[in-house]
């Protein structure tokens, strides 16, 4: 089974990324980068790494050692602009995604492993673009898909990410919610036997039984009982700031369903900002990404971790069956 790696925005630190981890024998299974061979060269010039580098088309194409690269040809060395926003580097970017995601719908490769993309970039060219999960979502036809965070201490899953938070609480409606349990069940599963799962409160005290708001009690709590009811076990809706003490603290639940985006993203950033990996649930493909940006201030520097996105090919493969065939 091979895994496809997209090489992420030129301008921050994806290209480095890969080609230090490659590098460093980090990469323990059959990769392909979906990228720009010349960004890559000039990376890997740059930073001395001296990573052979082959571009393929197939497995035919596959040299012993090197690093092998479905060449877009979207960006050439005289495109580049390290450190720096791009409309250029942003829209081959989106390229590299589209192109991954598709050759995992045709069965090509086993999952897609995302390095960052700048978001400001991307949407010079594509103003719709609001992050990765929405558009491999779109490219698989999927609309209801979910953003989880796993790392070795905290896992959590998103009813909304990308948007407002006035509009990710009109988001919290019991049907999202209970499909959100519902993907969190089916892939914690994967990772872990006989998962316990546990559902954050949207409102301060999770409504305080509706002094503080009455989404726990009109839509969350339905949810929870609706799961329990399907075989689930899982316990909520509880108070966000008892919830995640009870999570990792007395090691009481295996993966936190949260309302938004920085519910679930800043606990888990604080314990392991530099491991945390990013899945897509819901999709009929594996995807799975660093859970960091493209870091413009220290890109092609050589100091980016590579941590991040070693456990997320690590995770790819797990999730994928564990086979390196």
């Amino acid at each position: 089974m091979i895994f496809g790696i997209t090489m992420g925005d030129s301008s921050g630190v994806g290209p480095e990324i890969a080609l230090r981890a490659f590098r460093e024998g980090d990469l323990r299974y059959p990769v392909v980068v979906y990228g720009d061979l010349a960004v890559l060269a000039c990376a890997n010039e740059r930073l001395g790494y001296r990573v052979p580098l082959a571009a393929v088309s197939g497995p035919s194409d596959w040299k012993a050692g090197a690093l092998h690269v479905v060449d877009h040809r979207l960006m050439t060395v005289d495109d580049l602009a390290v450190g720096r926003v791009s409309a250029k580097s942003g829209a081959a970017a989106r390229a590299y995604v589209v192109s991954a995601t598709r050759a995992a719908l045709r069965g090509e490769i086993g999952a897609v492993v995302t390095l960052p993309m700048n978001k400001e970039a991307t949407q010079l060219s594509d103003p719709f673009f609001t992050g990765h999960t929405e558009l491999v979502a779109a490219e698989c036809g999927v609309r209801d898909a979910a953003l989880m965070l796993v790392s070795d201490r905290l896992i959590v899953t998103h009813v909304s990410t990308h948007c407002s938070l006035r509009e990710a609480i009109g988001r919290v409606r019991r049907e999202r919610v209970a499909r959100v349990i519902r993907m969190t069940w089916d892939a914690v599963r994967r990772l872990r036997a006989d998962p316990r799962l546990a559902v954050a409160g949207l409102n301060p005290h999770a409504g305080e039984n509706g002094l503080f708001g009455r989404e726990e009690i009109e839509q969350i709590a339905p949810a929870v009982a609706e799961a329990r009811q399907e075989g689930i076990n899982i316990e909520g809706p509880i108070p966000p700031d008892t919830l995640f003490y009870m999570a990792v603290a007395r090691s009481r639940f295996d993966a936190v369903v949260c309302m938004y985006h920085d519910q679930g993203h800043i606990p888990l950033k604080l314990l392991d900002f530099e491991g945390g990996v990013n899945v897509t649930l819901g999709l009929p493909i594996i995807r799975t990404s660093v859970d960091h940006g493209t870091a413009f201030d220290i890109a092609w520097r050589g100091e980016a971790s590579t941590r991040s996105f070693v456990n997320s090919l690590e995770l790819a493969v797990k999730l994928a069956g564990g086979s390196e065939e």
